[in-house]
């Protein structure tokens, strides 16, 4: 074996043994409930192929101890955010059961103190009922093989000390997820223009942010192809029986124990998440 063989070998081993300390971290970090400081600034970690590597294996290190994966979330979708963050495409992340809060008759709660720094937004969720494994997937496609879909409360919330992300920050912390919230399922929906699909999210009785389907990447289901087509890039399908959240309709609003929120979405009943 060459000296650069050799190198080359114990570089890559230094790097999945980064890799696997880093996902444990994180997984530590979730578990105990405290931040940590902002992986790009402490441990150099700026491409996204490695954050989605440590996302990677903190997912795997989750399920091997029970954890059921539930789909995928979509976050950057917007043109806005994106910018701030220099970047042009979205991240994803995996949707873990374990902080799904079912709703009963349209009611969910939360216990706040699984949270560090929370904050809500709503969504419109995709009900996947077909594989997705082939190329060039496009959002016809998309809204072809899916079931239904319904409203959706994403809690989001960051390992990550005082929401001091990069990209590589965010992906590398399942991008950035907290819980889970869906109203019921609808088929109805897919025969309405997603893009004009309007919500209003109201915080503790009052009206406090408005969104439109078209803020995710100008329709929902351009989000949910690009995720089709991420994942397949690294080999994995979308999958029927998947749930995908596809990203924010409007700004986030911090959450507090006691707070209450309440997401109407047209031709949908409210879906009401508390903080408890």
């Amino acid at each position: 074996m060459s000296e650069r063989s050799t190198a080359a070998e114990k570089h890559a081993d230094g790097r999945e043994q980064n890799i696997d300390a880093l996902a444990q971290r994180l997984d530590r970090a979730w578990e105990e409930r405290f931040t940590i400081p902002p992986l790009t600034e402490s441990e150099g970690v700026t491409d996204a192929a490695t954050a989605y590597a440590i996302q990677t294996r903190w997912t795997a290190l989750r399920v091997a101890r029970g954890e059921r994966i539930l789909g995928r979330k979509i976050g950057l979708t917007s043109k806005a955010v994106q910018e701030q963050m220099g970047v042009d495409e979205p991240d994803y992340g995996t949707l873990w059961a374990s902080r799904y809060f079912p709703a009963v008759n349209g009611r969910a709660e939360a216990p706040i103190d699984l949270f560090l720094q929370p904050r809500v937004e709503g969504e419109i969720a995709f009900l996947i009922g077909e594989t997705l494994d082939r190329p060039g997937v496009t959002p016809q496609q998309v809204l072809a093989v899916t079931d239904a879909l319904a409203a959706a409360v994403e809690i989001v919330d960051s390992r990550i000390d005082n929401w001091r992300i990069r990209l590589a920050d965010t992906i590398a912390d399942n991008a950035s997820y907290g819980g889970l919230t869906l109203g019921p399922w609808s088929r109805s929906l897919r025969k309405s223009d997603l893009r004009t699909v309007g919500m209003v999210m109201s915080h503790n009785g009052r009206p406090a942010v408005f969104g439109v389907g078209a803020a995710a990447l100008g329709h929902p289901a351009t989000a949910v192809a690009w995720l089709a087509n991420k994942l397949q890039s690294f080999g994995i399908p979308l999958r029927a029986g998947d749930v995908v959240i596809s990203g924010a309709l409007a700004a986030t609003i911090p959450a507090r124990q006691g707070d209450i929120f309440v997401l109407e979405m047209h031709g949908q009943p409210p879906l009401t998440l508390r903080f408890v």
